[in-house]
């Protein structure tokens, strides 16, 4: 089952932790940073979606600031990330450029994905960059953070990310060959867990321990987000940063650390999400050809939209009904009220022209609605 599960994804979330990208925090690690570059390079080719979510901004800017413990202040924190975010993504750019392929840096807080309007901005984003070939390089936003807003690990965004553009793996790279039944370090009678259900109680309980002193994240945080992932219906592989060729090898179906399994569909937990968050903010009247447009599964295009009721903004929650009133479906609008009703009966086409921009063509994409 596992070559089936990983060689089938066709788009990856792959998290790289801090002790591999700094090498235990002695600075970027330049060949392995270069390594993953030729790895996801090769996945590119193979036709296959990679964003990579990079931990090492704050442990770089320790380095380069000549700091050798990781600060407990706030400030310090987001002053040690401006400057490691830096080198970072030079270093990133440099090393996929030299197979061809350009990064865009992607930086977020809880926030951006908690906020329904920023949660479409950054999805629309990363589709569009995925969409263009390029490779995402997405990392908590360190440098405006607070105890309020961070994520606090790295593990975690990777599983938000991998919720946020409907991932079918998520790859948590680290420093250990993957999930024990026990601590090894401690524990010599330890064997390493090759599959099991994501969300297992049990899991977290083996999981227990911290990270270096240059990450926050632990065993215990993979655990969890491989949790979190599994809910959007990804799996989680667990496996070690250090293992010659194991981004290229996981996606060939190669059995390397530990998979966690996902026992819900990626098209079913998004519709279920849907279904279960939405708190209605306005409504979308449509014509006959609308409704059934989006009951053989497309988008709402604004010219079947011949009333907008509500008054919101772009991301908002809305209902789709008939002339009757009976609701067809409900789903995250891409323009705010003012511009829907400017757009409304109106061609895809002619967005721009009335609007002065265009966020999508669709008003409605079929990705963000769920029939009633």
């Amino acid at each position: 089952m596992t070559i089936t599960r990983t060689a089938m994804a066709r788009r990856l979330v792959i998290k790289v932790g801090s002790a591999l990208v700094t090498n235990n925090g002695e600075g970027l690690h330049l060949a392995a940073i270069s390594d993953w570059a030729r790895q996801i390079a090769e996945l590119h080719r193979l036709g296959k979606q990679v964003v990579l979510v990079s931990s090492g901004a704050i442990a770089c800017g320790l380095k380069r600031l000549g700091w050798q413990k990781r600060p407990r202040a706030v400030h310090e924190l987001q002053a040690a990330a401006a400057v490691g975010q830096m080198g970072l993504a030079q270093v990133y750019e440099s090393a996929f450029g030299d197979y061809g392929l350009h990064t865009a840096q992607i930086l977020l807080t809880h926030d951006d994905l908690a906020d329904r309007k920023r949660y479409l901005n950054a999805r629309s984003t990363l589709s569009t960059l995925l969409s263009l070939g390029v490779v995402p390089i997405v990392n908590e936003n360190d440098t405006v953070v607070t105890d309020e807003i961070k994520f606090g690990d790295n593990d975690t965004l990777g599983a938000l990310v991998a919720n946020l553009i409907e991932a079918d793996c998520l790859i948590i790279l680290t420093d250990q060959p993957g999930l024990f039944t026990a601590d090894p370090r401690k524990d010599a009678a330890a064997t390493l867990i090759s599959e099991a259900r994501a969300g297992l109680p049990a899991l977290e309980a083996m999981a227990g321990g911290a990270g270096t002193q240059f990450g926050k994240g632990g065993m215990i945080t993979k655990v969890i987000a491989a949790k979190r992932a599994a809910r959007s219906g990804a799996h989680t592989v667990i496996a070690s940063g250090r293992t010659p060729d194991a981004i290229l090898r996981l996606a060939r179906g190669e059995a390397l650390g530990t998979l966690l399994v996902s026992e819900t569909p990626p098209l079913t937990a998004r519709k279920q999400w849907l279904a279960d968050h939405l708190q209605l903010n306005g409504k979308l009247l449509l014509d006959s050809g609308a409704i059934g447009a989006l009951r053989e599964g497309r988008s709402l295009l604004p010219i079947g939209v011949l009333a907008v009721h509500g008054d919101f903004e772009r991301g908002a929650a809305v209902a789709c009904v008939a002339e009757d009133g009976g609701e067809i479906a409900r789903g995250l609008i891409n323009y705010g009220s003012s511009d829907a009703r400017r757009i409304a009966r109106r061609a895809s086409q002619e967005i721009e022209d009335i609007l002065g921009y265009i966020d999508e063509p669709e008003i409605i994409h079929r990705d963000n609605l769920i029939l009633s």
